[in-house]
Order: C-alpha cells, then sequence, then structure tokens
C-alpha cells in the first residue's frame, strides 16, 4: 500500500505572505498619505499666494508646495481626487501651519485675501484713489485717471457725465489686492445705484447729486443738510454765484494748483468750478455724498436763506444761516470774533 506525499504550504505561504505585505504597502501609503494631509504644515509668518485663473489642480498644488504652504503637492492633488469641488483663483494669505485638507477648504471657498477701503462721505476722487494706494491696492496709482474713463457706468443716470465723481457711494468695501480701476468702480457704482433706488431718486440725478456734493462738503451736521441745500436752491432760483468754497478747491485740485489753504488769488482763478465767478451749479459733483445729502437736495428745506457762515469754519460749531446781506455781514462779524476769543487769527 503507497502513501500519499503531504502536500507543500509553500506556495500558500508565500501567497499569504505576499498579501500581508501589500495591505502593508498599502496601509503605510494610506498612512503616508493622511499624514501628508492631516497633518499641520505652513509658514509661520504671512505668505501670500496669488492663484492665476485656469490653473489646473496639479498647478496649484505646485505653487503652494514652492511658496510652503502644504508639504505635497501631490498630497494636495489626491485631496481634489477624493473631495471634488471647484478650486476658486485668486490671492490667499496664509500665516500659521494648518492641515493640507483646511487649504483645500479655503480655496474651494474662496478665502481671497481682501483689503479694507474706508470711503467717508463726501470724498472725492482724489482723496479715495489716496485710500486705495494706503491700502496696497495696485488700483490706486492712476485711479483718477482711469475712473473719468468709466462714465459708461453711470451714462444712464447722468449722459454727460465727465467722471464718475459723485456716483462712488461712500461706505467700507473690501477689495482683493489684485481689483482693477473698473471692478473697484463698478462696485461702488453699483452701492450708489442701490442707495439711490432706496430713498427714490430717479429724476434729475445729475443736478441732486452736485448739490448733495456741495452739502456735503460744507457741513457734517444732520439738522442743517437741508437749510445748507436750501440756500443752494434759493440762489439758483435768483441766478446768484453759489460762492461755495469747497467747488472752488475742486477745480484747482483738477489743475493741480491746491495748496492747502484758500487764498484770495484763487477765488479770482477762472475755473469752471469757480462759484464766485459763474453762476449756476459747477459743471458735476466734487465728491461723493452720502445718503443724508441726498436726501437734503431732493427734499430742501423751505426757507429765504440766502447766506451761511460753514459750521466747519466756526468756533461755534453750527452754521449761522441769513436772509439778508446786512445779517450775513453780521453773522461774519460774530463768527470772526469768536474765532479771535477761541485762539484764531
Amino acid at each position: 500500500m503507497s502513501r500519499r506525499k503531504p502536500k507543500s504550504t509553500r506556495g500558500k505561504s508565500w501567497g499569504a505572505g505576499t498579501l500581508f505585505l501589500a495591505m502593508l504597502v498599502v496601509l503605510a501609503g494610506v498612512g503616508g498619505a493622511a499624514w501628508f494631509v492631516a497633518t499641520p504644515y505652513g509658514p509661520e509668518s504671512e505668505t501670500f499666494v496669488d492663484l492665476a485663473p485656469g490653473s489646473s489642480t496639479a498647478h496649484i498644488g505646485r505653487q503652494l508646495e514652492q511658496a510652503g504652504i502644504v508639504r505635497s503637492g501631490y498630497a494636495f492633488d489626491l485631496i481634489r481626487w477624493f473631495r471634488r469641488g471647484k478650486l476658486k483663483a485668486g490671492e490667499y494669505r496664509f500665516d500659521h501651519p494648518v492641515p493640507a485638507w483646511d487649504v483645500y477648504a479655503r480655496i474651494v471657498r474662496g478665502d481671497v485675501y481682501t483689503r479694507t477701503v474706508v470711503v467717508p462721505e463726501g470724498a472725492n476722487v482724489f482723496e479715495i484713489a489716496a485710500r486705495l494706494k494706503k491700502a496696497g491696492l495696485s488700483a490706486g496709482e492712476g485711479f483718477v485717471e482711469e475712473q473719468a474713463s468709466l462714465t459708461r457706468l453711470v451714462k444712464d443716470l447722468d449722459p454727460n457725465a465727465k467722471s464718475l465723481e459723485g456716483y462712488l457711494f461712500p461706505d467700507t468695501y473690501r477689495f482683493p489686492r489684485s481689483a482693477t480701476s473698473e471692478q473697484i468702480c463698478t462696485a461702488m457704482v453699483k452701492q450708489f445705484r442701490a442707495s439711490a433706488a432706496k430713498i427714490g431718486l430717479k429724476e434729475n440725478v445729475h443736478q441732486v447729486v452736485t448739490i448733495a456734493s456741495l452739502v456735503e462738503r460744507e457741513t457734517a451736521i444732520d439738522s442743517e443738510r437741508p437749510l445748507v441745500a436750501s440756500v443752494f436752491d434759493n440762489r439758483l432760483a435768483k441766478n446768484m454765484p453759489l460762492m461755495t468754497d469747497p467747488a472752488v478747491i475742486y477745480g484747482l485740485e483738477l489743475e493741480g494748483k491746491w495748496r492747502g489753504a484758500i487764498y484770495q488769488s484763487d477765488l479770482k482763478l477762472n475755473t469752471k468750478y469757480n462759484t464766485y465767478l459763474h453762476t449756476g451749479l459747477p459743471p458735476g459733483p466734487i465728491g461723493n455724498p452720502g445718503l443724508r445729502s441726498l436726501k437734503a437736495a431732493m427734499n430742501p428745506a423751505q426757507t429765504s436763506y440766502l447766506y451761511f457762515v460753514a459750521a466747519g469754519t466756526n468756533p461755534q460749531g453750527k452754521s449761522l444761516f441769513a436772509s439778508t446781506l446786512e445779517d450775513h455781514t453780521r453773522n461774519v462779524s460774530g463768527y470772526r470774533h469768536a474765532k479771535k476769543k477761541a485762539g484764531g487769527s
């Protein structure tokens, strides 16, 4: 009787060992990938990365790796494969280590780094340009010239506008560092339109905005705005020159002749905005009025006032209104006395 030879277990052992090794490799790979994407990594100080529109995930991954934001561009690409989602272009700011998951999530959300720009009521295009530059926005350079080429943005509101002055609504804005003048102006004009719609400003837009810009520059006291608007309305009705210094100053700014203070010689300089030499409204707004001044220009107080000493120049802190030149002269004399008493020249 023959004996059966026992079956060899070498083949089974080799197969099991190979499978075990493969599993170890897979687990090591998964663990390594998890370490790459889940362990915080990145700069300890402020670092900016500008992702261009149309960049592939692979390109973005390499860019982030080179900037020291993620350990591996390949791991970042792997996250994209698992999570999907559309990556958004723009400038991103990183200042501390975070997991690659978080970096990916920020770019999908589009948490683009922006600069805050506060545009106060009454600010003109020169002042807005200065604020854009101070905020580090590249559009600050050349903004005054570029905004004047974008009048198509307000053509339906003011067909003869020579610039966007008056329509760049004062507010707090947030813009990416790479924002163009057109993008900035579009946002500000959009805000003007929303505000104008809120108060029902549809007719005589050019005139209302121009008067509102004068009101804005003449007083910061809410209760006085309708009174100042009434003075301008009454003088226009009588074909009297408006004789408002802020308009003269704006004309000087346009010609690069503003010296930081107004002199008697300035009142004789023949610019289109010299409201001492020319009757009627100046050619356009001299700044960008807020909602309260727009309302005042739309609904001026019913008064007989033709003169006022502006609150901004009065040590008593309020404007002095008069219906006659005699009363105005008395107010001016009182203003000068109060200024002298307060220590002014």
